[in-house]
């Protein structure tokens, strides 16, 4: 019986389903982020607003924060503001006894307990399918780990093997015989940008990629690229968490060559052939070519393997540039989004105590399995007896 279920959650549960359920609302809550993100940007291309990317960026990094934080933030306004907030069980349920839902009520009530089953087989790890997945998630959880770890060894290994050629505040310019593509990133307290010591011997283009790496600190791009990093191990499987990375790693480049080109006395001609060399740089030795984590680089894996990358890339660099800021449209779609992303947190919550709607929905459930066995025992008899029964309609 599903009756004594109990559906309190909140600080008082076991610490193994809160996390649970916060790791679950935080996978939920990305491909939710991820589908209101292509939305707004299938509908920002249609406005003036299509072409800045700068604030594009802003607003995907502050996103990608608040989802990050979103299952916290939520266990703290659910203990100190309110206890029980309105969720999507709840209007379910209300639905139903509106006669709105189409469903026998133990199949309804079934179905609403899918997740807290889950939870309960997870958490006690009884179930052979709950053995199963928690072996997959920690076998694949380990190997994100082991590629992380691999990525910032390569990281520090070159770091260690390049040589300091000036410094710029905390900024230290350094120079790799084993790098093909320049890239940036930082410690605690000093941010590197590193580079190939081919590109020396071109001054226009290494003023253009220490620009470029520059920029990449002005925009906080090095401390999102951690973020990213620190989450793979636990949304590795999420198809919605690699489509969101790809979508702020390409906004990086864009933003990033569009604040060079709004430099006066910028020359676009210049940058663009910059790029077009540092990708056939970097396409003549792949194996030179190692994912290094985390890193910026001026060119990415993707842009020397398909040409339509760095294609879209150009395009973006030369078009016409956004005019103005814009800080009131840019101000309410920020809003709007961030409401919409905890509004959907607050209502993926556990339901509460037995409300009066869900007293109803047992009753009914009740109900229900009485007139089941009910029937049963009647057709028993009718069979008995030698005849059979028609359910009246």
């Amino acid at each position: 019986r599903r009756c004594g279920r109990s559906w309190r959650k909140g600080w008082g549960t076991m610490p193994t389903d809160v996390l649970l359920n916060a790791y679950i609302d935080l996978n939920i809550l990305l491909l939710a982020g991820t589908l209101l993100w292509f939305a707004a940007r299938k509908a920002l291309a249609r406005s003036p607003l299509g072409r800045a990317y700068r604030p594009q960026l802003r607003l995907l990094n502050g996103m990608t924060v608040l989802l990050a934080a979103s299952p916290v933030l939520i266990l703290a306004f659910t203990h100190y503001v309110i206890a029980h907030p309105p969720n999507f069980s709840d209007m379910l349920v209300s639905q139903y006894l509106q006669g709105n839902v189409s469903m026998s009520a133990g199949t309804f009530e079934a179905t609403l307990g899918l997740r807290e089953d889950a939870v309960r087989g997870l958490t006690s790890l009884q179930p052979l399918w709950a053995q199963a997945l928690a072996a997959a998630f920690a076998a694949g959880a380990l190997l994100c780990l082991a590629h992380v770890a691999a990525s910032v060894f390569r990281l520090r290994q070159n770091l260690a093997g390049a040589f300091t050629w000036k410094r710029i505040g905390r900024v230290q310019l350094m120079v790799s015989d084993d790098i093909r593509v320049a890239y940036s990133t930082r410690g605690l307290l000093r941010r590197y940008v590193v580079l190939p010591s081919a590109l020396l011997n071109d001054p226009r283009d290494l003023r253009l990629t220490i620009a470029h790496e520059l920029q990449h600190f002005r925009q906080r791009d090095i401390e999102c690229e951690f973020l990213l990093e620190m989450l793979r191990p636990l949304l590795f499987w999420n198809p919605a968490f690699y489509m969101w990375r790809r979508e702020v790693r390409l906004l990086r480049e864009f933003a990033c060559d569009q604040a060079l080109m709004a430099r006066p006395g910028f020359d676009v001609r210049a940058y663009c052939e910059c790029l077009i060399r540092a990708c056939a740089h970097a396409a003549r030795g792949p194996g030179l070519f190692m994912r290094r984590s985390p890193a910026v680089a001026l060119v990415d894996r993707r842009e020397t393997r398909r040409g339509a990358s760095l294609q879209r890339r150009i395009i973006a660099v030369t078009a016409v540039q956004p005019r103005g800021p814009n800080s009131l449209g840019w101000g309410l779609v920020s809003l709007a989004m961030a409401g919409v992303v905890l509004a959907t947190a607050m209502l993926l919550q556990r339901p509460s105590d037995w409300s009066h709607d869900r007293i109803m929905l047992s009753t009914i459930v009740n109900l229900e399995r009485m007139a089941s066995r009910n029937t049963g025992s009647e057709l028993a008899v009718s069979a008995l007896n030698g005849g059979f029964a028609v359910p009246a309609r």
